[in-house]
C-alpha cells in the first residue's frame, strides 16, 4: 500500500493491510439509462487488472467528486472492492430535474439492475453512504431482488419526513440550510453565505425564506413548508414499512445529536425484531465530520465481512454506545437496553420522583411570536453550533418556565427513549410546547440534554381555548450520566427559533403564516393533572 493509503487508514482507525492493492483505475462518467430515458453519469472505482467483483453503490446528490466520497472509494477500492459512485438525477451531469427524495426507489432500482449486469460485477451488490446517501439505500433496500449483500447507514433513515416536521412543527433551521445548500450547488461560494441563510431564518412567510436566503425560489424549501400538512405528498418517500423485511445485513453509526437519531432507532429495532443481521453504534457527535470518520470506518469494516468473509467485524453486540460523561463505551443485546427502567420525573414544586399529592398552580408562561423564544444546540445541521450547550441565558427569559430538582446524592444515567406527557390548555387553541431537559453543574451553568417539541392544535379550527389536552411529547433518545452533585432541570416554552418556526397562534399553515398573535400556555401540575417527564433509568 502506498505512503498516502496508510496515512488515510491510519487517520480512519482502519487496520493496515500490507495486501491492498495500490493500483486503483478510475473509469469517468459511466452512462446509466433510466426507464423513463433519462440518463445518470457515474465513475468507477476499482483496482486495475482485476476480474470480476462485488460492487458497492453510492448515489449521492452532492457530486461523485466530492471528497468524502472519493475518500470512501478509494479505501474500498484498494481493499479490493469495485466501487460506483452516481449522481443522482439533475446533479452535475445526471440528466432530469432534481426533485429530493421522490425519484430515489426507481432510479436506484433500476442502476442497481445495470450494476448487476455489466461484466465488471460479478453479480454482488452492497450499498454504502451517510446522510441522503444512507436514504438512497432504504429507497431501494426492501424491494431489491434478489437483496443487496450489504448495507452500511450513516447518520440516516429510511423516512426523512418526520424530521422536516418533528412534533408537527416546522424544522426550519435544518430545512433551510440544507435547502440553501442544494440551491446553491452550481454556484461559486458566496461570501457570507451562512450569514444570509441565518438571517433568513426570521424572513416571513417562510416558505419564500428561499429567496432571502439565497435570491431564488428553491424547491426543496417550496415542498417542505407548503405541504406540512399534506401527508400524501410524502407517502412514496417514506420506505420504513419496509424495513423489517429487508433482510440485507445492515451496519448503521449514528450520533446522540445527530437529527436522524429517533428515525435510525426505530430502523434499527424493526430489522432487530424481524431476526435480521444488524449493528448500530451511537456516538457523542451530531451531523458532523466526527461522525463521518465513524462511518467510514464502520463501512469499510462491515462490506470487508460481508464480501470478503472477514468475519471477526461480526462478533461484537448489535448495540454499542458510548454513555456521555462518564467516557464509557457500553454493549447491548438489544435497543433500549433491558436493565432500562421508564421512570417519572414529575412537575411539581420544581422537579420531585413522587407524585404530587396535591393540586398545584400551573406553570405558564406566555409566547410572543414577534420575539420568539430563541434556541441553542441540540441536534442541527450547521457546524458549531448544535449539540450542548448554556442554556442560562434562554433560562433567565420571562416567557419560559424552569423547574429544577434537588442535587443528586449518586451518579443518574439514562439510556433510552425519553418522552413527557404533560396537561396542557391555551388562550387561543393554537400553540407549540417546546420541552428540555438540562443538566445544571455546581456552578449552576444549564447544558441542555435532550428536549422534544409538540404543535397542539394543528387542525385549522385548533382546539378550543382553555381546553384542557393531554399532550404526548417524544424526546430526543439519550445515553447521559447526570453526575452526584447535579441537578436536572426542565425547561418550557413556547418554541425554540429559529430551530423551529414560530407559531403564528392563528392556525394558518406553517410555509404561508405573517400575522401573529400571542398565546398563554399554562402547563397543569400535580393531583388531578400530573404531568411529567419519563426518563430511561439505567441501573445495571
Amino acid at each position: 500500500m502506498s505512503m498516502a493509503g496508510r496515512l488515510v487508514d491510519r487517520f480512519l482507525g482502519l487496520p493496515e493491510d500490507d495486501a491492498a492493492a495500490t493500483d486503483v483505475g478510475i473509469a469517468r462518467d459511466l452512462r446509466i439509462p433510466m426507464p423513463d430515458g433519462v440518463v445518470l453519469v457515474a465513475d468507477l472505482y476499482r483496482p486495475r487488472g482485476a476480474g470480476p467483483l462485488p460492487a458497492v453503490l453510492i448515489r449521492t446528490p452532492y457530486g461523485k467528486r466530492q471528497g468524502l466520497v472519493r475518500l470512501l472509494a478509494g479505501v474500498l477500492a484498494r481493499r479490493g472492492f469495485q466501487v460506483v459512485i452516481q449522481n443522482v438525477r439533475g446533479i452535475h451531469g445526471s440528466g432530469g430535474e432534481f426533485h429530493a427524495f421522490h425519484d430515489e426507489r426507481e432510479d436506484g432500482l433500476a442502476t442497481l439492475t445495470w450494476v448487476r449486469v455489466q461484466p465488471w460485477c460479478d453479480g454482488r451488490v452492497a450499498t454504502a453512504g451517510a446522510s441522503y446517501l444512507g436514504y438512497t439505500q432504504w429507497a431501494i433496500a426492501p424491494y431489491a431482488d434478489p437483496p443487496l449483500e450489504a448495507m452500511g447507514l450513516g447518520i440516516t433513515a429510511s423516512e426523512f419526513v418526520s424530521s422536516f416536521y418533528p412534533g408537527g412543527a416546522l424544522a426550519l433551521h435544518n430545512t433551510l440550510v440544507w435547502s440553501s445548500l442544494m440551491g446553491t450547488r452550481d454556484d461559486r461560494k458566496r461570501p457570507l453565505h451562512n450569514r444570509r441563510v441565518r438571517h433568513a431564518m426570521r424572513h416571513l412567510p417562510v416558505g419564500e425564506a428561499d429567496m432571502a436566503a439565497i435570491g431564488r425560489a428553491e424547491s426543496f424549501l417550496r415542498e417542505v413548508t407548503g405541504n406540512a400538512e399534506n401527508e400524501a405528498f410524502w407517502r412514496e418517500t417514506d420506505h420504513s414499512a419496509g424495513v423489517a423485511a429487508t433482510t440485507s445485513p445492515a451496519s448503521m453509526v449514528t450520533g446522540w445529536w445527530d437529527l436522524f437519531l429517533r428515525g435510525q432507532l426505530r430502523d434499527f429495532a424493526a430489522l432487530h425484531a424481524a431476526g435480521r443481521q444488524v449493528r448500530i453504534t451511537i456516538g457523542p457527535w451530531g451531523h458532523d465530520a466526527k461522525a463521518l470518520r465513524a462511518v467510514l470506518a464502520d463501512q469499510v469494516s462491515w462490506l470487508n465481512a460481508h464480501l470478503h468473509g472477514d468475519a471477526a467485524e461480526l462478533r461484537r453486540a448489535p448495540v454499542r454506545l458510548y454513555l456521555q460523561k462518564a467516557d464509557r463505551w457500553l454493549d447491548f443485546q438489544q435497543w433500549p437496553p433491558p436493565e432500562t427502567t421508564p421512570t417519572p420525573l414529575y412537575l411539581g414544586h420544581g422537579l420531585t420522583w413522587d407524585e404530587p399529592s396535591a393540586p398545584l398552580d400551573p406553570a405558564a408562561f406566555t409566547y410572543d411570536p414577534y420575539d420568539p423564544t430563541p434556541s441553542v444546540g441540540g441536534p442541527l445541521l450547521s457546524p458549531g453550533r448544535g449539540g450542548q450547550r448554556d442554556n442560562g441565558r434562554i433560562e433567565a427569559r420571562g416567557d419560559v418556565a424552569v423547574l429544577t430538582c434537588a442535587r443528586l446524592d449518586r451518579d443518574l444515567d439514562l439510556i433510552g427513549p425519553v418522552s413527557a406527557t404533560f396537561h396542557v390548555r391555551t388562550d387561543t387553541g393554537h400553540a407549540d410546547l417546546f420541552v428540555r431537559l438540562c443538566d445544571v453543574g455546581p456552578d449552576g451553568t444549564s447544558r441542555n440534554v435532550t428536549d422534544g417539541m409538540l404543535r397542539i392544535g394543528t387542525s385549522p379550527h385548533g382546539t378550543a381555548p382553555g381546553e384542557t389536552v393531554r399532550a404526548e411529547i417524544e424526546m430526543h433518545p439519550t445515553g447521559y450520566r447526570f453526575r452526584r452533585g447535579h441537578r436536572l432541570r426542565v425547561m418550557l416554552a413556547g418554541g425554540a427559533f429559529p430551530r423551529f418556526a414560530r407559531n403564528h397562534g392563528r392556525g394558518e399553515p406553517a410555509g404561508r403564516a405573517v400575522a401573529s398573535r400571542r398565546v398563554r400556555i399554562e402547563v397543569l401540575r400535580g393531583a388531578g393533572h400530573p404531568s411529567a417527564l419519563h426518563l430511561p433509568v439505567w441501573a445495571p
